[in-house]
């Protein structure tokens, strides 16, 4: 196995959770890429904020509902990397509406990036894992996966998928000591979070919060950053809830 720092993929890596996550890995010792979406214009500003935070993160465009988009970049990765050792699905979206309401085009778009983004994904490293003899891959999931959410049909299949997937994987690697495991955070104080109306959070998220506030997202790094640690070595397909207490499974 190679002496040089692990390589740490981390998807969706210039959103809050995913700056936090590269963060706490960067300062973890590995070496950290994070995808963002093609056409991202705010990149260049965005690695320059984490290398002034002493954080040097390099940074690669792509479609993670795209397999082909993501087999091209992992292809660059490791041309300019080397192989990838630990791998963060991180990257959702969401598109609610009831469900009676919601469109197909909504429908595809949420399981496209948010679940299809597993498999594309994990298949391009998978075998980098097996080779190195050592391997982590951390899904993303969501507390609303757990439980459902009105108007969030598509979002919860998607996050609820996720669990199914990791449990799979991590049965058919474990043997090859690559583990895999989900975290299902609830609601952060990211931007996705802070698009919802302050009364609505005030009336209706934060009253079903028992600790009676927002997480935040360094907070899951911190427990992202286990699970891809040799300290975690076995845990495995394990789906971990950090959500205030808001549901308890």
């Amino acid at each position: 196995m190679s002496t040089d720092p692990r390589l740490a993929v981390v998807t969706g890596g210039t959103g809050g959770l995913g700056t936090a996550i590269c963060r706490r890995l960067a300062t973890d010792g590995l070496r950290v890429v994070a995808l963002h979406t093609p056409g991202n214009t705010q990149v260049a500003a965005w690695q320059a904020g984490q290398a002034a935070a002493g954080c040097l993160v390099d940074a690669f465009p792509a479609d993670v509902a795209s397999f082909d988009s993501c087999a091209g970049a992992v292809a660059a990765i490791r041309e300019r990397h080397g192989p990838v050792s630990v791998l963060v699905n991180n990257a959702g979206i969401t598109r609610d509406a009831s469900f009676r309401k919601m469109t197909v085009d909504d429908w595809n778009a949420v399981l496209r990036t948010n679940l299809d983004s597993m498999f594309n994904m994990s298949r391009q490293v998978v075998e980098d894992m097996v080779a190195l003899g050592w391997g982590r891959i951390v899904n993303i999931s969501s507390v609303n996966g757990q439980r459902g959410a009105f108007g969030q049909a598509n979002y919860a299949a998607a996050k609820a998928g996720v669990v199914g997937f990791t449990r799979t994987l991590a049965l058919e690697l474990a043997r090859r000591n690559v583990t895999v495991n989900t975290v299902s955070p609830g609601y952060l104080r990211t931007r996705m979070v802070e698009k919802v109306s302050p009364q609505v959070l005030q009336d209706h998220v934060l009253p079903e919060i028992p600790l009676g506030r927002l997480g935040e997202p360094d907070e899951v790094a911190q427990l992202v950053a286990y699970l891809c640690s040799d300290a975690a070595a076995f845990v495995t397909g394990a789906n971990l809830a950090i959500n205030g207490g808001q549901h308890m499974a």
